[in-house]
């Protein structure tokens, strides 16, 4: 049996990017498909003590409309992982695992990069290391299967061989589970809980990245939380 899912690369992720990963066989990154400014691949939010904050990577989208997410450049004119890591260190001063994860993270952030998705992809792999995901990993440019949209999905997971095709919620809309059951292939849907845990600033806030909940109960807790929510199930 193989479970394909199939996302597009976000910088530093909520903790469901990651239930679907440890629930895959084969992980495919979406990287080329067309950049939404407006969404998580050059962000995301952490906890301060006045609720969610964004960290936002710049690029350079002036004159760029309808690029896709592997095309993405990094605008470097701006010190922006230097103020990532400062705002990290501040936020997270208390939390029992910065000291553990942050030097790793600074290390990486701070290395020169250029397109985004090469920093998106690093940053997983190092949050996955963290948690101890290891999954077979492609990545969509490289397959050369084109098609809209479903139909595309479906030609990928037909190319990996898949059984199973594990999706969020969102794509309900678009869809078409008939002709992938057509294919053999089962479509399961993430319908992602989030788990509590001890978390700073007081009253809990889910959805944040990830990287609140390494930082305040260690890689090791971070996947305990995913496991046991899928062993409850």
């Amino acid at each position: 049996m193989t479970t394909v899912v199939v996302l597009q690369p976000g910088y530093l992720p909520w903790l469901g990017f990651f239930d679907q990963m440890i629930r895959s066989d084969v992980f495919v990154y979406y990287d080329d498909v067309q950049f939404d400014k407006h969404g998580w691949r050059n962000r995301n939010r952490i906890k301060s003590q006045t609720g969610p904050q964004w960290l936002t990577v710049p690029v350079l989208s002036g004159g760029k409309f309808g690029q896709f997410n592997l095309e993405v450049e990094i605008d470097n004119r701006q010190p922006w992982a230097r103020k990532h890591i400062q705002t990290i260190k501040q936020l997270y001063a208390k939390a029992p695992y910065l000291g553990v994860y942050l030097p790793r993270l600074e290390e990486m952030l701070c290395s020169q990069w250029n397109r985004l998705v090469d920093l998106d992809m690093a940053v997983i792999g190092l949050m996955c290391d963290w948690l101890g995901i290891k999954r077979t990993i492609v990545r969509s440019s490289q397959l050369g299967i084109e098609g809209e949209r479903s139909e595309r999905l479906l030609r990928i997971c037909r190319h990996l061989d898949a059984d199973t095709y594990l999706s969020g919620v969102s794509a309900q809309s678009y869809l078409d589970t008939p002709r992938f059951e057509a294919h053999g292939i089962a479509v399961e849907w993430q319908n992602f809980g989030h788990p509590t845990y001890s978390q700073l600033h007081g009253e809990f806030v889910p959805y944040l990245s990830a990287l609140d909940t390494i930082l305040n109960v260690g890689g090791d807790g971070a996947l305990t939380l995913l496991v046991d929510r899928e062993e409850a199930k």
